[in-house]
This record gives structure tokens, C-alpha cells and sequence, in this order.
């Protein structure tokens, strides 16, 4: 029987494995019952985020720790690279200011942007974190803090079941959900080649505007923003703050 339960033992039988929950749900195959320590919500169910809905490959499960009531939030998401400079610094405090003035923002709470971004975040609103691996895996372990407060004050969403541990491949999956809570995609910081850049391809199918911070030439942490404003993305400029974000939330 296809239900809520059903879907979330499968989840912990799969280790939040999406192609083999998905064809286990397709060959009505039994499982056993499971201790699901998290609270969640299935596909199956009626609160189950709309914006997951829109995805090509929607969670079949997502776990979750603090306010769940946040999704029906006004939301903006915001990325960038792990490791930052001054002038990233600089932006993306910027940036999560403005925009946790007027809505509540959803990163990856990785170190680097992430955390600045939640950080920033919750001086002014609460935030949404979204993590690649179970509630009991905090990465990176200097998050720690960060993590409790978000529980507190936050929300923390994975579909990856309790004792499920981080890996490599579960970030880039992970990245889809962040570029879907967003009504648009902020990006303050990006190589070339980054996890970021994935985030901004998946909000390009979703159809989501994407905004990213422009870099000078020689700053190799901002050339990926660079490029996509080559191609397309709007430009955040900082002397046009106010002008920006009163249009932006008029």
C-alpha cells in the first residue's frame, strides 16, 4: 500500500536512495517497519511542498527538525562557494540582509556562503538549511552550533533518513531542492566549476531568476558569477540597493 509509512521505511530501507525507492514503490515490494526517529512528510501527504512537486525527480521523503510552517513563507534562496574572500564576505552579508528583511532564506548550510547566509539570516528572520545527509550527520562538524540554533529557530530539511552519513554525490542532489524552495536564486559567490553552478542549472529549469554579484577580472572566486551574467543572470549592484530591493518587494 502506497502511504506515508510505507514511503518513509522505504526510505530508511534505501537509505534515501531515490531510484531504488522509486522502483520499490512501483513493484509494491514490502519492507519492514522501521524506527523513524525524524518527523516528515511524503509526497503522499497534503503539506508536502508544492515546489517539490515541480521537480523533475521530487523526494519521495523529507525529513525534518524546527519550524515546518516556514515553507509557507515568502522564499529566497541563496548559494555560493565554500570558500570566500573578503569581497564575498561582503556581499553575501549584504545580500542575506536585504533579502531576510523580507523573506526567509533557504542555503545548504555548508561552510562558507551557506553559513554567512544563515548566520546573517537569523538576525533578522528565520531560515531554511537543507543538508545532504541524515539529522544526526552535522557537516561541516564547525557548523555544529549553527546546526542546534537552526533546530531552534530554523528549519532543517533532508531526504536522507537518520543514519544515513554525508557523500560526495549527495550535494549535487541535494542542490535541486534549494534552487526550488527560492522564488529566485541569489548567487554571491562561484567558481568556474562549483557545486553553485549546478544549483544555478537547476534553477534555470525551473524557470527561476537567477541574480549573482558581479567580480573584478582577476577574482577566481567570482568568475563563475562573471560568466553568468555573460549569459543572462541579472546583476546585483551594490551602489543600487535601495532602488533594488524596494522594486524587487514593492
Amino acid at each position: 500500500m502506497k502511504n506515508s509509512r510505507y514511503v518513509a521505511n522505504l526510505s530508511y530501507h534505501y537509505h534515501g536512495d531515490w531510484r531504488r525507492i522509486a522502483k520499490a514503490i512501483k513493484d509494491n515490494e514490502d519492507v519492514a517497519e522501521h524506527d523513524i526517529k525524524e518527523n516528515y512528510l511524503t509526497i503522499f501527504d497534503e503539506k508536502y511542498p508544492q515546489a517539490f512537486r515541480n521537480l523533475r525527480y521530487p523526494p519521495w521523503v523529507i525529513f525534518y527538525q524546527g519550524d515546518l510552517s516556514l515553507l509557507q513563507k515568502p522564499l529566497m534562496s541563496i548559494v555560493g562557494s565554500r570558500v570566500i574572500d573578503a569581497y564575498a564576505y561582503e556581499m553575501t552579508v549584504w545580500c542575506a540582509s536585504a533579502l531576510a528583511q523580507q523573506s526567509c532564506l533557504v542555503s545548504g548550510l555548508a561552510c562558507g556562503v551557506d553559513a554567512l547566509v544563515h548566520e546573517t539570516g537569523l538576525k533578522y528572520n528565520k531560515t531554511i538549511g537543507i543538508i545532504g545527509s541524515g539529522m544526526d550527520h552535522c557537516y561541516p562538524a564547525e557548523n555544529a552550533f549553527l546546526y542546534a540554533r537552526m533546530k531552534r529557530e530554523g528549519l532543517i530539511i533532508s531526504e536522507y533518513p537518520h543514519e544515513v552519513k554525508v557523500a560526495k554525490h549527495h550535494f549535487p542532489w541535494r542542490n535541486r531542492l534549494i534552487a526550488a524552495l527560492g522564488k529566485s536564486l541569489y548567487v554571491t559567490a562561484a567558481k568556474i566549476k562549483s557545486g553553485t553552478m549546478h544549483t544555478v542549472n537547476e534553477a534555470l529549469e525551473l524557470g527561476k531568476d537567477v541574480y549573482c554579484i558581479p567580480y573584478p577580472l582577476n577574482d577566481e572566486l567570482g568568475q563563475g558569477c562573471n560568466l553568468l551574467i555573460q549569459q543572462g543572470a541579472n546583476i546585483i549592484i551594490k551602489d543600487e540597493l535601495d532602488a533594488f530591493f524596494a522594486c524587487k518587494f514593492k
